[in-house]
């Protein structure tokens, strides 16, 4: 029988991970090494593991850009495009696949979501468990 014990890690000062930003970090989990993104908006932290669903590209090192939206007219034509700044997005790199940083999951794919990483901030320290 095998039993895994979840451990928690220190990856940074809580500065380190501004508003609207990232940090991106390799952790030694002993069998494994993990990289983990961590992001900050409206103030909360999420972290997910750095490999994208759809083809396992680093998705957590992509662009951080807020959600476009298209703005449609009474009669539901276009009016052109929007960002969203209540929407953060990171996108990744490798195919431009976008996920929603507060909830880790793609758009128009809900299926297709980043595994989530427990975050916490402690005493000023960013803290991962795996």
């Amino acid at each position: 029988m095998t039993t895994t014990t979840a451990r928690s890690f220190d990856v940074g000062a809580s500065t380190d991970v501004p508003e609207r930003g990232r940090l991106v970090v390799a952790i030694d989990a002993g069998a494994r090494t993990v990289t983990v993104g961590v992001f900050r908006f409206r103030g909360r932290l999420f972290a997910y593991e750095n490999v994208c669903a759809h083809q396992g590209g680093p998705a957590c090192q992509g662009r951080i850009v807020s959600r476009v939206r298209e703005r449609l007219d009474a009669e539901q034509g276009s009016l052109g495009t929007v960002f969203d700044e209540d929407t953060m997005h990171i996108v990744c790199p490798w195919h431009g696949f976008e996920y929603d940083v507060t909830t880790g999951r793609h758009p128009g794919r809900p299926d297709y979501a980043l595994r989530p990483v427990a975050v916490a901030e402690e005493g000023g320290r960013v803290r991962v468990t795996l």
